[in-house]
């Protein structure tokens, strides 16, 4: 079974977040993919079947080495791109729709001289959740120092957009860079939280450069993928966290970047882009990237 190695959240191969592709799931059972998604390793697989709810183009399945996920942003973005270079995605066509878990799913994609060059998902607007643990339990799982985040004078705040993360606001990319996590504790968190939540994300909005706005990393309960490089499922949530708090300008709402991956040697660039109606309610969430094709392979089953 023929499938498609990307490289998502940058231009560059060999940075951002590995993802496997398999451009026609048709045939496999759940427990195939889910063992398929385990054999290689990447932070999620993607499996293609033939549309099953009206007004989708395609429908999706994602799996981490672990489980299957309902929803996630670098898999959404990674996918577009192998799909419109092996011209399944039509040249020029600029909306394409995914059948997931959470439902309908619309990827907004550019192109420029004919190839993508750029992929915009939409994710459900922001739930604010009251934490099921507490702020010092959550800060500990993080393994960063409390100083750290009290000194931010912001909330560590439970938040989802299809997929549920704690954001742990710290103040210096030095103190991000510093975190230890506990496994064990991220685990109970996740069990503590009501139908399970992904991760602990920790982000710093201390400068890199004038286009980021926030340098990230994000911990998983899992011992197979402690950390992701890039966490498509958890910046929509972050952008809301950003904008609710007043730490980005209306314009830069349109367009922020969190750079993650960093402290594993694979930087990804993550876009979000956060609309408000005349009230303040959030009423779009996006995510964006760009993805590289590093190769493809055969699984023999």
């Amino acid at each position: 079974m023929r499938y498609l190695h990307y490289d998502v959240f940058t231009n560059r191969k060999f940075e951002g977040n590995q993802l496997a592709v398999f451009p026609d799931g048709r045939g496999l059972t759940q427990a195939q993919m889910q063992t398929i998604a385990r054999e290689i390793n990447f932070s999620e697989s993607t499996f293609l079947l033939p549309a099953e709810t009206p007004g989708t183009d395609v429908r999706m399945r994602i799996f981490t080495p672990g489980a299957e996920l309902p929803m996630a942003g670098h898999p959404t973005i990674g996918t577009t791109f192998a799909l419109a270079h092996e011209g399944v995605i039509a040249v020029g066509r600029e909306r394409w729709v995914f059948g997931l878990g959470v439902g309908p799913t619309l990827v907004e994609l550019t192109w420029t001289d004919g190839v993508p060059s750029f992929a915009w998902m939409d994710q459900r607007p922001p739930e604010y959740r009251e934490p099921a643990s507490s702020r010092a339990e959550i800060i500990r799982a993080a393994g960063v120092d409390p100083a750290a985040v009290d000194a931010t004078g912001l909330p560590v705040e439970e938040i989802s957009c299809g997929a549920a993360f704690s954001f742990v606001p710290v103040q210096t990319r030095a103190a991000v860079d510093a975190a230890e996590p506990n496994l064990s504790a991220l685990r109970r968190l996740n069990s503590a939280f009501p139908g399970g939540q992904v991760g602990v994300f920790l982000f710093s909005t201390e400068p890199v450069d004038p286009a980021v706005a926030v340098y990230s990393r994000m911990f998983a309960p899992s011992p197979d993928l402690p950390e992701d490089p890039a966490t498509g499922g958890a910046s929509g949530p972050l952008g809301a966290y950003l904008v609710k708090h007043g730490l980005v300008t209306r314009e830069q709402r349109q367009d922020m970047v969190s750079l993650q991956g960093v402290a594993m040697g694979r930087p990804s660039r993550i876009h979000m882009r956060i609309t408000e109606d005349a009230n303040g309610v959030v009423t779009r969430v996006q995510v964006g990237g760009q993805a590289v094709r590093v190769g493809e392979g055969t699984i023999e089953l």
